[in-house]
């Protein structure tokens, strides 16, 4: 885990039209100021080491870096930033070098194949690429290569642009540059979309072109077509983040860290233009859906591949709805296919087609159901007892904060709002409202009402067993029943029979939602009435 530290946000000083982060820059959300002592004391409670990430992070003024650097290369052994490259000068590459800075830069292509990342004009757009590459060249003579982050478009990925991009990094492979990642095109902007994303075919030509270019070139690796022959092989222990059941509202593999120390998620979840603070708890709500949703409905029910790519990026989901498998599954399901076929010809057998696939896979499932993500590779070595998973996506909520700000004056206004409303069902029990209330709550929120319902004698309370009508899916909370002591022990044995009726009656619920929730149950066979207006 490393955190990325963008002491000036999303601020750059070019404008890549194609960027995922656009939207927090449409909607004004730059970062202006920062406080490097709150910045440190923000990275060591994420408790790992920093790349410097922007935007644009070579922006920052230099005895800001070296204040940053020297201090990460005393606390961590080390450094990095990610950078388009046009800013550098002699003075980072001195810090590079004495501060153990890992570089990478992000460069489309040599000339004008780097158009699309715009500096206002074709010239300065030109003559920034021409930095770019001279700085690329001046950092393998230094002998501190970086690594390249290259996204495929229609301006560098097309037939005619091919061979030079394949010239391109055989010659970076000759000057010492030692891996790329191949990005495909994401952006949220329609009109940018049709223009420059190349089509599913066109993208699948592309990367299996670079999968045969990988075997020419002599040190360069490509992090995409190594990432899928080890997943392949069931080794996920170090391949991307966007194969590993990324949670959106948690990002494990990006522990952002903002100018003043706010806490951050990966930007490329980020559909809404805010930087939102980490949510409390990490939740695999998504895997679970997507195991059991069928691949015509956005899921990947039954995909062999399921269990290496998970649906791939939630940054990348259809119509940018994270709940949905990757926009770009045509594409990585051939690459895993190619991939597959030449671990066959070698003679070695993929997970993919292996009788171990399965149990895996449900080892897997039960992990994301218990809020654990489990590695492939640990359950291989280790096997647990499996059986078919019951398909239920746990009940849930999360909390995600614009702010820090907003989080110190809204959450404890917001607990005490939860922590009184089932007080709130018990008074209008007392006030003859209703017969009953049913609350659930879990072990510490359960004690604490029951500690206060003492003081009101004239209300009974019954804790009922979770194989009642609510099922499975809320084994971590408590179900109470409150009311006068005929009606709680009504409902009792109600609940014991799955007799909803009484039930229903008891909660005050109204006839015509009765007959509503009766016909859903009946005609649809669901019990969830939003489930039932989606169907």
């Amino acid at each position: 885990m490393t955190v990325e530290l963008r002491p000036l946000g999303v601020h750059c000083n070019i404008s890549c039209q194609y960027c995922y982060q656009n939207p927090q820059r449409d909607a004004g959300n730059l970062g202006k100021r920062y406080d490097i002592e709150a910045m440190k004391q923000a990275i060591q409670e994420e408790g790992g080491s920093f790349i410097l990430f922007g935007g644009e992070p070579l922006m920052v003024p230099e005895d800001d870096l070296e204040e940053l650097w020297a201090w990460g290369l005393k606390k961590y052994d080390r450094n990095g930033v990610q950078t388009n490259g046009t800013l550098i000068n002699e003075t980072h590459i001195r810090m590079f070098k004495q501060y153990k800075v890992q570089v990478g830069i992000s460069i489309d292509g040599p000339g004008e194949l780097n158009d699309v990342r715009w500096s206002g004009s074709l010239e300065k757009t030109r003559a920034d690429t021409a930095k770019t590459e001279a700085a690329i060249a001046r950092l393998c003579q230094e002998s501190i290569p970086p690594t390249l982050i290259v996204t495929l478009h229609r301006n560098n990925a097309t037939n005619d642009k091919l061979p030079i991009m394949h010239e391109w990094f055989r010659k970076l492979d000759r000057m010492g540059v030692p891996s790329a990642r191949l990005h495909l095109l994401e952006s949220e902007n329609e009109n940018i979309r049709n223009k420059y994303a190349l089509s599913m075919a066109e993208n699948i030509q592309v990367l299996l072109s670079f999968a045969e270019l990988e075997g020419e070139l002599r040190g360069m690796s490509l992090d995409i077509f190594h990432d899928i022959e080890e997943l392949l092989q069931g080794r996920d222990n170090n391949v991307g983040c966007v194969w590993r059941a990324c949670d959106p509202y948690t990002t494990s593999a990006v522990r952002g860290v903002e100018g003043l120390g706010q806490r951050s998620n990966c930007g490329r979840t980020n559909k809404d233009g805010i930087d939102f603070v980490k949510s409390d708890q990490p939740g695999f709500e998504r895997y679970l859906a997507l195991y059991k949703t069928p691949q015509s409905d956005g899921g990947c029910q039954d995909c062999r591949f399921f269990l290496m790519c998970k649906g791939q990026c939630p940054g990348t989901s259809i119509d940018g709805d994270w709940r949905n498998r990757t926009e770009h599954c045509a594409i990585w399901m051939k690459l895993f296919e190619h991939v597959e076929q030449r671990l066959l010809d070698q003679g070695i057998k993929p997970l993919s087609v292996s009788t171990d696939r399965l149990n895996v896979e449900r080892s897997v499932v039960q992990g994301w159901a218990k809020g654990r993500n489990y590695r492939i590779h640990k359950i291989i070595e280790d096997p647990m007892p499996t059986a078919v998973p019951k398909f239920s996506i746990p009940a849930f909520h999360r909390i995600s904060w614009v702010s820090d700000s907003a989080r110190f004056v809204w959450q404890p206004r917001l607990e005490a709002i939860v922590k009184a409303r089932p007080r709130i069902f018990a008074h209008a029990v007392r006030s003859e409202l209703y017969s009953c209330a049913l609350i659930r709550l879990d072990d510490v929120e359960s004690n604490e009402f029951e500690d206060w319902l003492n003081d009101h004698d004239d209300l009974d309370m019954t804790r009922l067993e979770n194989a009642g009508p609510i099922g499975d899916c809320c084994t971590n909370h408590r179900h109470l029943v409150v009311g006068r002591s005929e009606a709680v022990d009504r409902f009792a044995r109600a609940w014991q029979d799955n007799n909803r009726a009484t039930m229903t009656e008891l909660l005050g619920e109204p006839k015509c939602c009765q007959q509503f929730q009766k016909k859903i149950r009946d005609d649809l066979q669901v019990n969830d009435p939003i489930l039932a207006q989606a169907l």
